[in-house]
């Protein structure tokens, strides 16, 4: 996983509150296992109104996207997060999310950053015009607009998103100590 420190540029702005699994990525590409591919499947139905925020050629690879309250809600797939990734989304702003999509976007390298609906209300007010910048390390979103929110995040969570550490990098972390494990029960 790609250290997460500060991320900065153009955010697609999604004034949708209940953006669910289904709409981030629909049920026909869910047979995949790979992770790569599905940012082209991400969003399709809005994707088929002309004019979308997604083929806007002055958001190509945004790395943030900001929506309205219960973000990645609906089912559990962890397709939603590996769409938004290969999208090239690496922070999502919103006043609440699904506690299941906010788990697989953290596994994923996804900050999923919750600020309160005013203020997400004036980044979906700046986005079309300024880039948006989100800094971990400092629990800071700005705007070139001029705005400024903090916010808070699980303390764990953050840690691993800072350090680049996914659940397979953070149990290698303790690598010394499971095999002295493994030596001492002869595994």
């Amino acid at each position: 996983m790609i250290p997460f420190t500060r991320v900065e540029g153009r955010a697609y702005a999604l004034p949708l509150s209940n953006v669910d699994t289904d709409l981030i990525i629909p049920a026909e590409h869910l047979k995949t296992i790979r992770r790569s591919g599905l940012g082209g499947h991400a969003f399709e139905v809005l994707r088929a109104t002309s004019g979308n925020v997604f083929d806007d050629p002055a958001n190509e690879r945004a790395p943030i996207l900001i929506a309205l309250d219960n973000f990645g809600c609906g089912s559990s797939r962890e397709h939603a997060a590996w769409a938004l990734a290969d999208l090239g989304v690496r922070a999502v702003i919103a006043p609440s999310f699904s506690d299941i999509f906010a788990g697989n976007a953290f596994k994923n390298g996804i900050a999923a950053v919750e600020l309160a609906h005013s203020a997400v209300e004036a980044l979906l007010r700046s986005a079309p015009q300024h880039s948006i910048c989100v800094d971990l390390d400092r629990q800071e979103v700005t705007s070139s607009a001029g705005d400024h929110f903090t916010f808070s995040m699980d303390r764990f969570r953050r840690e691993c998103l800072l350090a680049g550490l996914d659940e397979i990098a953070l149990t290698l972390t303790h690598e010394t100590a499971i095999r002295a494990y493994e030596q001492r029960v002869g595994i």
